[in-house]
């Protein structure tokens, strides 16, 4: 049993000793896959991507390989021989207070992540219900608010629960109307009609147009994050040395398959000055479904979109909360109040605590007339907050091949050195990117957004968890797992 598990049965639901422990929920890598797929890939992007036609196969492949192929492959060697996800790693291979801020960058970027994500699901609902209701502040917020909460009950029953309703809203809301994007495609080709972007091989790579070229290839390697968010729930397998890199492996060809194929067929079927950017992936749908007369699947997609989202969302409820969760317990570096579980050994109070936090940022909408623009740089901040997290995991996966070669590994990532070399670089390059303002920001002065920006990922990426770390009590860490740390680093 995992740390997390025995952690809990010790201590039970209510942090007392003396509780009988709750049984082990497994889960198949099968499941654990469409997990990591929900957390990870959308069909949101899509009409964005399919603008660059042919292109975007290399937009999306270049930062597969310097990206995502180095946190799914170290990922799993990491998952397979230690437990506890990012913050073991990072505690093991460097140190514990680095593997406290590493699990506190991973949570910290979903305070506004899930504010995102559910925007999304109410300018879709929007789309199917009224278009008009897709600017309407009060909407956003209700929609915002009540699909939380609705997570936070969901997520509250167990890990079981979660995994079945992220695979069925992975498969309902991406993987289903992904193929019915591909498919129409190819059967629009077939009938002899000429692709509204060139296929060419002279097309394959995007016209380059300075550091902007850059900052879109950059801005992609977010795209892939999250692919060891779900390392967490290792335990969670029969045999984890061996299923959870196959659960990797399996999520890595769907995620690019799910990113790459829907938006050409987008492109093949609707011309790129006909592609609304704002209405987003609606739109894309509507107009390819014009072109065979079915328009009346478009309400149909829009639910089976949300579906997905709040699969997604799920999964990012479960993982980084859990890992910060671990930590807690461990080394008392939360309050007690946050380090409860409820009967089903779930870190409701963490979840409910965030959850204020989301309300308020939900009320903003509501209540602040342009409110977008400060969010978007909030959203920039909190990438910046994650990329931490990777830096810190690359440096850990090498400390840990170098100090521990002996150690039991289910699956050791070839050419481990190189990998963590890649991608610590392309990493860096990704926040690096984030300080350079983008189009939207307008003329304002660029300093004044390096400021905000590099401030904010200070604040929230390390003086909170400094703070946390600095005034930690003796009485946060519960005796009962005090023994836990050590054993999970065994």
């Amino acid at each position: 049993m995992s740390t997390a598990g025995s952690s809990a049965g010790r201590v039970g639901a209510s942090g007392t000793p003396g509780a009988k422990p709750p049984a082990v929920a497994y889960i198949s890598w099968v499941a654990l896959a469409l997990m990591t797929t929900a957390s990870v890939a959308s069909l949101r992007p899509a009409p964005t991507m399919a603008v660059y036609g042919l292109a975007a196969v290399f937009l999306y492949l270049v930062p597969a390989i310097v990206f995502l192929l180095p946190t799914s492959l170290v990922s799993a060697e990491l998952a397979s021989g230690w437990k506890g996800g990012v913050y073991n790693w990072v505690a093991t291979g460097i140190s514990k207070p680095m593997g406290f801020l590493a699990v506190w960058c991973q949570f910290a970027m979903t305070i506004f992540y899930y504010p995102t994500l559910l925007g999304f699901v109410a300018s879709t609902l929007a789309y199917v219900i009224n278009p008009d209701l897709a600017s309407n502040g009060v909407w956003t917020a209700l929609v915002i608010m009540v699909c939380y909460w609705s997570g936070v009950f969901i997520s509250s029953r167990g890990t079981k629960g979660v995994a079945g309703l992220a695979g069925a809203g992975l498969i309902i809301g991406t993987l289903i109307p992904g193929t019915l994007l591909v498919v129409l495609g190819a059967v629009y080709l077939g009938q002899g009609n000429p692709s509204a972007a060139p296929m060419t091989a002279a097309n394959f790579f995007p016209q380059w147009a300075g550091l902007a070229s850059l900052v879109l290839i950059v801005n992609n390697f977010l795209s892939y994050s999250g692919m060891e968010m779900n390392a967490v729930h290792v335990s969670s397998l029969r045999k984890p040395d061996k299923e959870f890199p196959k659960a990797i492996f399996l999520s890595m060809g769907l995620v690019l398959l799910i990113f790459i194929l829907p938006a050409l067929a987008i492109s093949w079927i609707v011309p790129a000055d006909q592609l609304s950017l704002t209405a987003g992936v609606m739109q894309a749908f509507d107009a390819v479904l014009a072109v065979f007369s079915w328009q009346w699947l478009t309400p149909i997609i829009g639910i089976a979109l949300v579906a997905a989202s709040l699969g997604g969302m799920l999964t990012w409820l479960a993982g980084p909360s859990k890992g910060l969760l671990l930590i807690s317990r461990q080394e008392g570096y939360l309050p007690p109040f946050l380090q409860k579980l409820n009967k089903n050994g779930v870190q409701q109070n963490l979840l409910v605590t965030q959850g204020l936090v989301t309300t308020v940022i939900a009320l903003g909408y509501a209540l602040i007339p342009n409110v977008s623009s400060a969010y978007w740089i909030f959203s920039v901040i909190t990438t910046q907050v994650y990329l931490i997290m990777y830096l810190l995991m690359f440096v850990a996966a090498v400390r840990l091949r170098r100090s521990h070669p002996d150690h039991p590994r289910g699956y050791r990532a070839p050419m481990l050195i190189s990998l963590c070399g890649v991608g610590f670089a392309a990493s860096l390059a990704a926040l690096l990117v984030g300080f350079i303002p983008p189009s939207q920001f307008g003329g304002g002065n660029p300093w004044v957004y390096f400021v905000i920006v590099a401030g904010g990922a200070l604040g929230l990426g390390l003086l909170i968890p400094w703070l946390f770390y600095r005034f930690r009590k003796p009485s946060w860490k519960l005796p009962d797992v005090a023994s836990e740390s050590e054993e999970a680093e065994q």
